[in-house]
């Protein structure tokens, strides 16, 4: 009886100790395990400073109205001679720091340069598996943007093809990526000297009305930057001109700048009271509107939209292997997320206000049961710009003021948000959405770039009512006309009746 308990205690103790022994063994290899992904991360630290060098490879210009046609002009030493002689020149005259309204360029000694166009970003991407159309050529995609405009009640019953698909896209948690972005943001707001040949892409341009070189037109801009050994593409759209903005200035494209930020942020075609000129004629009554009508006006070949899907269209016919990534400011940023949505590009967006309205009046591709937060768009801003925060309307506020109706606050993609004002006491202003202010004192003030997240409900324009017009033979023959001229828009707009110039406070001064 001994023996046999003897021969049990001496089994349980040896299944004790191998029992011992395996956990032992499973620790050891838990503990290098660790090791190994700490050191990886380590690893993966150390080549974040190791970033691609891009440049300024080209300018695209789209002009509006009667001048909708499209000019590039490629960047060559002429270029570079003629923007350094103008940057200096420039330099010199403003020496107050405080004159941002005539800011070239930021003011942070570690980006100093001697000329804007000839500087090289650096930035550092990674994969990230992206939900997009598995046709994405520019001729299918408006070909179903045409039909989604004309049956909006059928867009939703045309089944597209979606994929996921790996794809580079900027690191968006590495600090110079992030600046390098907003760099190149900046970048598209610098002028050009007047030297260089601009060569036509469409119809020949008007030079009866613009002659010579430079910016002498309105319209709107695209930076193109280039990465040769990665075969990545960088558009940078440009943003709203105007000193009440305070984004970089005045510039000839300040009134077609306003025009666009009217009608894609706006409610109604800014329809704030009965003292101000709309920018479009879709207000029905009281807090009621056409929504065919404001889908109809963002879609016209004269406006920003169809002007930045041109770009990218030749972009992507220049660059047929390349990535692309699209980034701007303010409504160069809301310009750059409804293309990257359109096509599925990568984007970063810098105090852009919010353009999730425009994308449900333009019918955009949405795959189905997608959370749009996941497409690859992000949105970096602070909380004491108005304008990004969506707090830039009503009829006292800066925005109203200078004649812009700012009423959407709703992001599409993550929202990237330094809260400048819990962290440094910052009172909201719009100066605080001045593109060389974000770079210099908070993008760069900050350790690392704010954790971009998912936004939360949001719902614009919730006090209107949008009804689908329907006109009959027996409607009024300036509405019928109005109806068939936009809707067959040519380059040279015959609505007598539409504003095409305005003051800085949003006053129709010719027509």
């Amino acid at each position: 009886m001994d023996e046999k308990q003897a021969f049990k205690r001496t089994k349980r103790f040896k299944s004790v100790k191998a029992s011992w022994a395996i956990s032992a063994v499973l620790i050891t290899a838990l503990y290098v395990i660790i090791l190994q992904l700490r050191k990886l991360e380590s690893d993966i630290k150390g080549e974040q400073p190791s970033l691609s060098s891009f440049k300024l490879h080209s300018i695209y210009r789209h002009g509006t109205s009667d001048h909708s046609y499209m000019q590039v002009m490629e960047i060559d030493d002429q270029i570079l001679e003629g923007g350094e002689a103008r940057f200096s020149e420039f330099s010199s005259v403003t020496n107050d720091p405080d004159d941002s309204d005539h800011e070239m360029w930021t003011s942070s000694s570690k980006y100093a340069t001697k000329n804007p166009l000839d500087y090289e970003f650096g930035l550092s991407f990674q994969p990230q598996v992206l939900k997009r159309m598995r046709y994405r050529d520019p001729q299918f995609v408006e070909s179903y943007m045409n039909f989604a405009h004309e049956n909006p009640h059928m867009a939703s019953q045309v089944h597209l093809d979606w994929i996921d698909e790996t794809v580079l896209v900027p690191n968006i948690s590495d600090k110079q990526t992030v600046v390098s972005l907003a760099l190149m943001s900046s970048d598209a707001y610098v002028r050009l000297p007047h030297t260089g040949d601009w060569r036509n892409l469409t119809g020949p341009w008007n030079h009866s009305v613009n002659s010579g070189h430079g910016w002498n037109s309105d319209g709107l801009r695209g930076h193109i930057f280039v990465n040769q050994e990665q075969d990545i593409v960088v558009i940078a759209v440009k943003g709203t001109s105007a000193q009440v903005l305070a984004g970089s200035g005045e510039d000839e494209t300040t009134v077609n700048d306003k025009i666009n930020d009217n009608l894609l942020f706006s409610c109604c075609c800014a329809r704030i009271s009965y003292l101000w000129t709309t920018v479009c004629d879709c207000y029905l009554k009281s807090y009621t509107c056409d929504e065919t009508c404001l889908e109809r006006e963002l879609r016209r070949k004269d406006r920003y939209y169809k002007a930045v899907l041109n770009i990218y269209k030749e972009v992507a016919q220049k660059f047929p292997s390349s990535t692309i990534w699209v980034t701007g400011h303010s409504l160069g940023g809301s310009l750059a997320s409804l293309l990257g949505r359109t096509y599925g590009l990568p984007v970063v967006a810098f105090e852009a206000a919010g353009e999730l309205l425009a994308t449900r009046r333009l019918h955009l591709p949405m795959p189905p049961g997608y959370p749009n937060y996941l497409e690859g768009v992000w949105h970096f801003g602070n909380t004491g710009d108005p304008i990004f925060m969506g707090t830039c309307n009503g009829a006292s506020s800066s925005c109203s003021i200078g004649g812009y109706a700012m009423e959407t606050s709703c992001h599409t993609g993550k929202e990237c948000i330094y809260d400048v004002v819990k962290e440094k006491g910052w009172h909201v202003n719009l100066l605080n959405h001045r593109i060389h202010k974000v770079i210099d004192e908070v993008l760069e003030k900050y350790d690392e770039p704010a954790r971009c997240i998912p936004p939360g409900p949001c719902h614009d324009c919730f006090n209107w009512k949008y009804v689908r017009e329907v006109r009959s033979s027996s409607s009024p023959p300036t509405m019928t006309t109005t109806s068939s001229t936009i809707t067959t828009i040519t380059s040279e707009p015959t609505i007598t009746s539409s504003c095409v110039g305005r003051n800085w406070y949003g006053w129709c001064t010719q027509y």
